[in-house]
Order: C-alpha cells, then sequence, then structure tokens
C-alpha cells in the first residue's frame, strides 16, 4: 500500500490559506509540488530580512532564488543576503555569498548603486543594491573571505552634521 505524502502547509492546520490568501498559499504550494515532483533541481532558497532605523520606514530586503512574482513563483539566481552600514565618511555593503571564489565575483558601481554578481558552475548570484547616499565609485574597495563580501565607499558628500538639540 502507497502511502500518501503529506502537505508541507499541513503543520499550519485548517486556517492556513486564510492566513495570507488563498493565491499565496496556491503559488507555495504549487511550487512545493514542483520541487517534490522533481520538476525544479537544486535547492529553493527564500527568505527576508528587516532592517529598522529610527524615523524611517522599515526595508525589507528578499534573498535566497525563489521569485514570487503575481501568478507564479520561478527559481533563479540567487541574492545574497546583504546588508548596508554608512557613517559619516564611507558607505559599507556586506554580502554573504557562499560557495564562490573572490575570483568569480564581479562589482559595479555608480553613484546611487552597487551591482553584485558572482557565477560559478554550482550558484549563481546577482542584487543590485540602492545605496543610501551619493558615493565616489572610483573609492570602492573590497575584499572577500569566508563567504563574505565586504565592499567600502566613500561618500561625496560627508553626512551633515547636525547641532544636538537642547531640552529644556
Amino acid at each position: 500500500m502507497k502511502k500518501k505524502r503529506r502537505s508541507p502547509f499541513d503543520i499550519f492546520g485548517e486556517d492556513w490559506p486564510d492566513i495570507f490568501g488563498d493565491d499565496f498559499y496556491e503559488r507555495w504550494k504549487n511550487l512545493i509540488e514542483r520541487m517534490m515532483s522533481g520538476e525544479l533541481e537544486g535547492p529553493g532558497i527564500y527568505g527576508f530580512s528587516v532592517t529598522s532605523r529610527p524615523g524611517e520606514e522599515p526595508e525589507i530586503r528578499e534573498f535566497g532564488n525563489i521569485r514570487p512574482y503575481a501568478g507564479d513563483i520561478e527559481i533563479g539566481e540567487r541574492r545574497p543576503i546583504v546588508d548596508v552600514f554608512e557613517s559619516d565618511e564611507e558607505v559599507q555593503v556586506v554580502a554573504e555569498m557562499p560557495g564562490v571564489e573572490k575570483d568569480d565575483i564581479k562589482l559595479d558601481a555608480t553613484e546611487t548603486s552597487l551591482d553584485i554578481s558572482a557565477k560559478t558552475r554550482d550558484r549563481e548570484y546577482s542584487e543590485r543594491v540602492a545605496l543610501p547616499a551619493r558615493v565616489d565609485p572610483n573609492s570602492a574597495k573590497a575584499s572577500y573571505k569566508n563567504g563574505v563580501l565586504e565592499v567600502i565607499l566613500m561618500r561625496v558628500e560627508p553626512k551633515e552634521k547636525r547641532p544636538p538639540i537642547k531640552v529644556e
């Protein structure tokens, strides 16, 4: 007697489709069924990070190789996990890209963005990072160690220093 394969969504109970809506449920269910049937090869990775800075809207960045689009979900090149930090003088971009060598990485910077890509026989990464300040692309310095890429770019205009506000 053949056992029926359980749906990964069973862990959420009968209310699962109501949590995010039927469309969300159906797209992800379809993707998982395609992966389990062998139609899609390789691992499917999806995640997101949320950065919240005081006084600003939270920034949500997706990573992985699963792309949820209206109407379907597809698997493509991976988006690395990226963090962006800024100081008065520079902007620092940190990207996690395990499984590639430094010679596989290609970087292209403009005053407002940084394009990161890497391609090997087994993995492919690609991401365009919007920078929080204008930078000098010629000042870029990059290092790659243990799967972590770090790029430092000098700001074109130093961050404006604001005088402290006295509380009375």
